[in-house]
């Protein structure tokens, strides 16, 4: 299967080893994974904020990037959620029945990683080793958009030498929400305080998840506790092995 890397701005700008874990995950399994240098940003940030209109092009540009591969992946449930849900709305928007088309080919492709695993391939089991206690949060682009459901929980279950904790109230939102924390950011606070809370609760060593905007938001919170509770995006957990 001829499989793309989309790394999305947030992984390729803040956790470049990220989109190295996942590419790492993926060869092993056996997948030849290619990295389309002409990628640039999903337009979800434009889109989400009101300027629709402005996010077209970008659309445009991620189907000529993407549309010859087999499948896309993306350590990301948000900018997955950009394209399968939102790309249709914003061909539409465009007037323009050749996009239109072309995003319906190509949306069904674009996986988020676990869901690509799990719900594509069938694997549950990656051969990862992380002899560590950890939680995770699902994501509510991951959650709600996609509906990955238990797919990353059947990835982690198999990690050896993990101790998987269940985090309390774990599909309540964290408060990120991109630019919501930003307009709402009092609201935002609140609610990840009440994350927080129920991560301390875990007293887990590791918190994971499969977006880092999330897990930058959470490991705010955490680092300015001293909690001593790390995030770690699930990718490079499935990425670790004893060798590492």
């Amino acid at each position: 299967m001829r499989v793309a890397l989309f790394i999305t701005c947030f992984n390729d700008t803040l956790f470049p080893e990220t989109g190295r874990a996942t590419v790492g995950v993926l060869e092993r399994l056996g997948h030849e994974v290619e990295f389309p240098m002409e990628q640039t940003c999903c337009g979800q940030m434009h889109f989400n904020t009101g300027y629709q209109r402005e996010a077209i092009p970008l659309v445009r540009r991620f189907v000529e990037v993407f549309e010859p591969y087999d499948a896309v992946v993306a350590p990301s449930g948000s900018c997955v959620g950009m394209v399968r849900d939102l790309y249709p709305m914003a061909a539409d928007l465009a007037e323009d029945a050749d996009l239109a088309r072309r995003v319906a080919d190509l949306a069904p492709r674009v996986f988020e990683l676990s869901e690509f695993l799990v719900k594509k391939t069938g694997v549950t089991d990656v051969g990862a080793y992380y002899p560590h206690r950890v939680t995770y949060h699902p994501t509510c682009h991951s959650l709600r958009m996609l509906k990955v459901g238990d797919a990353p929980l059947e990835l982690l279950r198999n990690v050896r030498g993990m101790e998987l904790v269940e985090l309390g109230e774990a599909e309540q939102c964290c408060g990120f929400g991109g630019t919501f924390a930003v307009k709402n950011a009092e609201t935002s606070a609140a609610m990840l305080g009440d994350k927080i809370r129920r991560v301390l609760d875990t007293e887990s060593e590791v918190c994971t998840a499969g977006d880092n905007s999330c897990l930058m938001h959470i490991g705010g919170g955490l680092r300015r506790l001293q909690a001593g509770i790390n995030t770690v995006h699930l990718a490079e957990i499935l990425a670790s092995t004893e060798e590492r």
